[in-house]
């Protein structure tokens, strides 16, 4: 919609400082994957005149294992979606190829580098791995596959937050399996799949249709 404006390299600095003098706790990079030089060339700026602040890459997780290494010892938490967990259906409703694979490559170099999600007394994030996974209707983001890879393959000590916000829009509409929320049915199956694989660390808030039974199917 013609929002936001181009900045220089200073000028991002310049935020970034800002920020951190506004009492912020992190800067938060959202859907950085196509700006990393340009981020990096900032955060010198930024880091010689005092930024000090966690720096968090905040991602859909389709992000090249290249581009992250070129990101280890910089970012402090990583924080990535995992969407999907069967190819045939990342394809088919996000027009997307091999998601779970680099996904999975993705996520398995982010933990490499920061580990598990560490916490200060606080509260407050300050390293480590954080997983967001929006459970969709029908079983659709294949929660059991992406929860068993989490605890077999990087850790059971991983930090997911299991989403129940998914709402059709727009296109969504024209197709059955996505044109209604999720049930708190569905929404409690996934933190049992969770729990069941072994994960214990568990962010999670209750779907709309809990708070009206009447909506659940």
């Amino acid at each position: 919609m013609g929002e936001g404006r181009k900045v220089s390299k200073e000028e991002l600095a310049c935020i970034m400082l800002s920020l951190q003098v506004q009492g912020c706790h992190n800067i938060n990079l959202v859907s950085p994957t196509h700006i990393v030089p340009q981020i990096l060339e900032a955060l010198e700026l930024a880091i010689e005149s005092g930024l000090c602040l966690p720096l968090v890459y905040n991602s859909g997780g389709y992000d090249s294992v290249e581009t992250l290494r070129i990101l280890d010892g910089i970012i402090d938490i990583y924080m990535p979606d995992m969407k999907y967990n069967d190819e045939e259906t990342a394809r088919e409703l996000s027009g997307i190829e091999n998601y779970p694979e680099i996904n999975k490559a993705a996520i398995k170099e982010m933990h490499r580098q920061v580990g598990d999600l560490e916490i200060n007394e606080e509260g407050i994030a300050q390293r480590g791995l954080l997983v967001r996974h929006l459970v969709l209707p029908h079983g659709l983001a294949g929660t059991k596959g992406i929860v068993e890879f989490l605890s077999k393959e990087i850790s059971p000590g991983t930090y997911i937050n299991i989403m129940s916000q998914y709402h059709p829009c727009y296109k969504a509409f024209q197709i059955p399996s996505l044109c209604r929320r999720i049930s708190s049915t569905e929404f409690r199956e996934a933190l049992f799949l969770a729990k069941e694989a072994g994960l214990s660390r568990l962010d999670k808030a209750l779907p709309i249709e809990a708070l009206h039974p009447g909506l659940s199917r």
